[in-house]
């Protein structure tokens, strides 16, 4: 009876505990790898260097989050509207492709707490007369198709009844584009404007004005069911805030000043 009642006390431990099943943190540690996706069209947070390596806020934020797992970082460049899809598919682990924390998109992917915060401007074609973001109204304007940015332009042109919206594959061909004269104008991150402006590679462009948008926060992406590695991210976020790393990005790949807070007063702090 002794015999038969331990062997029953056994059984039940294990069916209490259940098996130990690896999840997506534990794979990553164990491959020796982390691949993030990284959009490398929108500098500052990505692009290539004169040597065609990536480089950018999102590049080293990778680069940091992969050291912090003790493996090494493998960027595997993806346009936005690449970005879940290849995570879904199991191309990459995790996406660092400043992607903004939609509820519709939370149906589909996890999200990390904010690692970055952008605000948006209009900027447009110098042979178009613009003043403000308000002489968007009646324009041909474009942007990346699935960005923040893009649905909310497209709203506004829907919204007036007037101009017409064009969506792109990449950020890339909307300033191509702009530059051309084929759009009027867009919206993008303040960033993104400034250093298309800066860098001479589309000639025509100015910075309007800034758009009435709320901050674009955006996170860190898995899997939806991920939970281990997403609360690993979240942590990870939070270290580089208080230990200076995210103020040390922010200045070298954004410029000086304060980079945005990741608080929302009443939500989280």
């Amino acid at each position: 009876m002794k015999t038969k009642a331990l062997t029953i006390a056994a059984v039940a431990a294990v069916a209490i505990t259940g098996p130990a099943f690896a999840d997506k943190l534990d794979d990553i540690i164990g491959s020796g790898k982390l691949r993030c996706a990284v959009v490398l069209d929108f500098p500052p947070m990505g692009s290539r260097d004169a040597s065609n390596n990536p480089q950018g806020f999102d590049v080293d934020y990778c680069n940091d989050l992969a050291k912090a797992l003790g493996v090494e970082a493998e960027i595997v460049e993806t346009t936005f509207p690449e970005r879940i899809p290849a995570l879904v598919s199991g191309q990459v682990d995790v996406g660092v492709a400043s992607t903004s924390d939609t509820l519709e998109r939370a149906k589909t992917v996890g999200f990390t707490i904010p690692y970055y915060a952008f605000e948006n401007a209009v900027t447009a074609n110098d042979k178009v007369e613009m003043a403000t973001w308000e002489d968007l109204k009646g324009k041909t304007v474009g942007a990346t198709a699935g960005t923040y940015e893009a649905i909310w332009l497209e709203g506004k042109v829907k919204e007036w009844g007037e101009g017409e919206f064009r969506p792109y594959q990449n950020q890339a061909d909307v300033f191509l584009a702009l530059s051309q004269g084929q759009l009027d104008a867009t919206v993008s991150t303040v960033e993104v404007a400034e250093a298309n402006v800066a860098s001479g590679n589309f000639p025509g462009i100015k910075v309007v004005d800034k758009a009435p948008m709320v901050p674009d926060y955006v996170a860190l992406i898995a899997l939806r069911e991920e939970q281990g590695l997403i609360n690993y991210m979240n942590l990870f976020i939070n270290q580089q805030v208080r230990t200076g790393r995210y103020a040390e990005l922010y200045k070298k790949w954004v410029g000086e000043g304060e980079p945005a807070d990741l608080t929302i007063k009443g939500v989280y702090r």
